[in-house]
């Protein structure tokens, strides 16, 4: 393909490699999509993607972070790197979609679109290669595992150096609550933080009938279950809105007992670092006050599982003008408390995160659901807009400052 361009002309020739690509990308989604593998277990997605990229001319390393990828894309002249990423991990649920290419593994399905993620990368990695001359700078691809377990791929790979040498970083997600061909946005976070907290409250047994002579902290717990609802509503500001959630509670063994200890576990999700700072120090300040009122002892054991995914302003902004530069229909939309380990590449380097529309005319899908069918559309769409952002990116100077998300 003739590639002779001016880079003001870039976008024509990424439309004519997508229209060009488009069709095989398809047919490695689908391949992926009936071959779903989960957690750190995708070799033989990850063999896809290697096997993509050599015959793409893209020299790649393996075994990254257990079992991640990564390739490296060189420009013509010097300039900042930049990673984009993709996850390439199922679920482990039954798929009930009855496609040609449906899940050939019982017991596990692409619920979540990474198997579209996979593929859209692939094809920026096809784009980019090709057009690497007019490059100011570097790519870095990176097909991550075990984004939808605790233990993460993102960090896995942070730490087997996914990172060394790069300025910035730019995400994406399929949004089935988008159309196909829309490409979404959200100010601030993209993703929510997501915590874990469990608490364990001390008291001493006894008998029902005798409650004197007990410490009971089934009472206590009531109390503190109460006051940790009005973390959010009467310590935050209302704009900026965050989630406290008791999801399991549990306390004695025989209905006329009093137990020793009554123990409660559950999630926080806020979308600022203010907010998950303020709301950790409530939660403890207020395990404190009712251990005092009520004789027991409250111990908390408060995890900071994932970070929020933050935008930087001035990256996202770069990054809409480049969709729109490209011809795609660029929407806002609010942002909900979902979490994603994205978070561990914008806690460290400026970042831009954008959503993939996948939705389908006439049906209303949800990923994570075992009938979800994301429109195979959103392939194109994100390789067209991910491809000119990173054009974008690495060209414009404002986008290689060395500055953090606000």
């Amino acid at each position: 393909m003739d590639i002779a361009h001016d880079r003001n002309d870039i976008g024509p020739v990424i439309d004519a490699i997508v229209r060009e690509i488009a069709p095989s990308l398809v047919e490695i989604r689908r391949d992926i999509h009936a071959h779903p593998e989960i957690g750190f277990e995708v070799e033989r997605t990850a063999g896809v993607v290697a096997a993509e990229l050599t015959r793409l001319g893209i020299a790649c390393k393996t075994g990254v972070g257990r079992t991640g990828v990564v390739a490296d894309i060189q420009g013509s002249a010097p300039g900042p790197r930049l990673v984009i990423r993709a996850d390439m991990d199922a679920l482990p649920m039954q798929e009930t979609t009855g496609l040609p290419y449906a899940s050939t593994i019982p017991g596990r399905m692409h619920a979540c679109g990474h198997d579209l993620h996979t593929a859209t990368l692939i094809g920026v990695g096809a784009v980019l290669s090709q057009l690497s001359g007019k490059l100011s700078g570097s790519i870095r691809l990176v097909f991550q595992p075990a984004e939808e377990t605790i233990d993460s791929g993102a960090a896995a790979m942070i730490a087997d150096g996914a990172l060394e040498g790069v300025d910035m970083a730019l995400g994406f997600h399929n949004e089935p609550s988008v159309p196909a061909g829309k490409i979404a946005y959200i100010r601030g976070a993209s993703f929510a933080s997501a915590d874990s907290f469990q608490i364990v409250v001390e008291g001493r047994s006894g008998h029902a009938a005798q409650p004197h002579e007990a410490v009971d902290p089934i009472v206590a717990a009531g109390h503190l279950l109460t006051q940790l609802q009005t973390i959010v509503s009467r310590e935050l500001n209302p704009i900026r809105s965050a989630v406290v959630t008791v999801g399991r509670i549990e306390g004695g063994d025989a209905y006329n007992i009093i137990p020793n200890r009554c123990t409660m576990a559950g999630t926080v999700r806020t979308r600022s670092p203010e907010a998950r700072d303020a709301i950790e120090a409530a939660m403890k300040r207020i395990c404190a006050g009712v251990s005092l009122v009520h004789r027991v002892d409250c111990k908390v054991d408060y995890r900071r599982n994932l970070p929020p995914v933050m935008s930087a302003d001035g990256l996202l902004d770069l990054t809409v003008e480049a969709v729109r530069q490209q011809g795609g229909d660029v929407i806002e939309v609010e942002g909900g408390f979902g979490a994603e380990d994205f978070a561990f590449f914008s806690e460290r380097v400026p970042s831009s995160h954008i959503r993939i529309g996948s939705g389908q005319p006439g049906r209303e899908d949800r990923v994570h659901n075992s009938n979800y069918q994301p429109d195979e559309g959103s392939i194109a769409a994100g390789v067209r807009a991910l491809s000119r952002t990173a054009f974008e990116l690495l060209g414009n100077p404002r986008a290689s400052e060395r500055h953090r998300p606000q």
